[in-house]
């Protein structure tokens, strides 16, 4: 199997991942922070060194602003429900996952705060910050977008969005599951103040890790409190990061795993896992768009504007069609709505969806090109079909 489904999780993973997890398993069995054993002193401190990972691969001022969440979306939640107050507004865009925006749909309905959908320009960075300037309202409480479209890879003007909004005093969470592992992002340069990140996907991580990352994360009112095992003689959440965050035992397996996939990327460097795979998708789209066969929706996926992934369908068949031919033809892509419905009405793609596909550090140019082949063949093939309904129909 050629597996092309990395923008939902990338696959494999680096094999010190699998160690780490294993590990975890036999030598860091204890809770970590709740005792003074020695196992669990030794499990803290493996924990920390997480932090320590991701906080250097972010640009986050220190370890102890890494929160570790179940996955992008909880943490996604954590900020959107912990930032907003009654009566608020919040901005995002038009392209966002519903990861954003049912949070967002789910609070408006109970009449918590509105919202407003800024209109992305691909390409046009100037005009994308001018429609999130004319969203701004005086009750904007919050900014959430995200970095990268996880069906479009069109990449939004984060820094200076984060700049505009903080000359207003709004805060700003960025969604960063398609750009975390692949774009640099530094917090203290892009005045991110909070940043979402999956730990399956651009960081090589295992299902059910994700991160946090918060500047202040005093600011936010939590949305679920327990044991921290700090400050146990209180009743009250602790106000600092990154127990706030944490209630109850942490994932130490996933956890030690993501820290080796982030070891993994900081080593290749998210600017060299960029590179190859922009390079991969471009080539895969000048294929694609040479054969007149296949239906594109997007410019070029070009470095900075995109992150590399690709959406596109064939004419005549639905989506989950392609999908299912090319996975009987043994490759792993996905097809349909991809969870962000908004993106795809952005493009008129709503009613029908589309195929993605999406390389990762480990996809090779033979494999894309592969790829390419069984695409077009699929295509040929359609039309044949087509021109032959059509010699019968005369």
């Amino acid at each position: 199997m050629i597996y092309l489904d990395n923008a939902a999780t990338t696959y494999p993973k680096p094999p010190q991942v699998t160690a780490a997890v294993q590990q975890a398993m036999v030598r860091f069995g204890a809770n970590p922070g709740r005792a003074g054993h020695q196992m669990s002193l030794a499990t803290a401190a493996e924990v920390f060194r997480a932090r320590e990972e991701a906080a250097v691969l972010f640009g986050a001022p220190g370890p102890a602003c890494i929160a570790f969440v179940m996955n992008c979306t909880q943490a996604l939640n954590m900020v959107i429900k912990g930032a907003v107050k009654p009566g608020g507004h919040v901005v995002t865009s038009c392209l966002e996952h519903n990861a954003v925006m049912r949070p967002l749909e789910a609070l408006r309905e109970k009449g918590v705060i509105t919202y407003t959908e800024a209109q992305v320009v691909p390409g046009d960075s100037d005009a994308t910050l001018e429609a999130f300037r004319g969203a701004l309202q005086e009750n904007t409480c919050l900014c959430v977008c995200t970095q990268a479209s996880n069906v479009w890879g069109v990449r939004l003007p984060v820094e200076r969005i984060a700049a505009l909004c903080h000359v207003y005093q709004v805060p700003v969470c960025v969604d960063c599951a398609q750009s975390a592992g692949v774009v640099p992002i530094s917090m203290a340069e892009s005045g991110i103040d909070y940043l979402c990140a999956p730990g399956h996907k651009g960081l090589y991580g295992p299902m059910g890790t994700g991160v946090l990352a918060a500047l202040d994360g005093t600011k936010l009112d939590t949305i679920f409190e327990g044991g921290t095992g700090t400050s146990s003689e209180s009743l009250e959440q602790p106000a600092e990061m990154p127990e706030r965050f944490e209630s109850g035992t942490v994932n130490v397996p996933g956890i030690l795993g993501l820290r080796a996939g982030i070891a993994f990327v900081r080593r290749r460097t998210p600017e060299q896992i960029y590179r190859h795979e922009s390079e991969l998708v471009c080539s895969l789209y000048d294929r694609l768009k040479a054969s007149g066969r296949v239906t594109l929706y997007t410019p070029r996926p070009e470095m900075p504007n995109f992150v590399p992934l690709l959406s596109f369908n064939i004419p005549g068949k639905g989506c989950e069609e392609v999908a299912a031919a090319l996975d009987h033809r043994g490759f792993a892509v996905r097809a349909g709505l991809h969870c962000a419905p908004r993106a795809h009405a952005f493009y008129g793609t709503l009613g029908c969806g589309t195929v993605r596909v999406c390389p990762s550090a480990f996809t090779t140019k033979a494999q894309m090109n592969a790829f390419a082949a069984a695409v077009l063949q699929l295509a040929e093939k359609q039309l044949f079909v087509r021109a032959a309904n059509s010699f019968a129909e005369k």
